[in-house]
């Protein structure tokens, strides 16, 4: 027997309550940390599933699990880093 879920209308998000018109465009060429951040809640609250999210978005599995691995690491503040920091060289004087 096939069983039908519905997804819900709306889902916590980093910020506050999250619809499927809250979330970022097709379009969207820069991820900023609060739009990653409500990709995942959505997609952890069921508003929106991976695969869909993958093919909506052109993201792939592994760029969404390396988000998830630093907001779990780091919360929304480490989604901001784009690349690692460089090592400062100390000069003898």
């Amino acid at each position: 027997m096939l069983e039908f879920r519905t997804r819900p209308t709306s889902v916590a998000g980093p910020v506050g309550p999250l619809t499927i018109d809250d979330l970022p465009s097709s379009t969207a060429g820069y991820w900023v940390a609060r739009r990653k951040a409500e990709l995942l809640a959505a997609i952890d609250g069921g508003l929106i599933g991976l695969a869909d999210d993958c093919a909506r978005y052109r993201l792939s599995g592994e760029e969404l699990e390396s988000w998830r691995r630093t907001i779990d690491r780091a919360g929304i503040a480490g989604l901001r880093m784009t690349k690692a920091p460089r090592p400062r060289h100390q000069t003898v004087g």
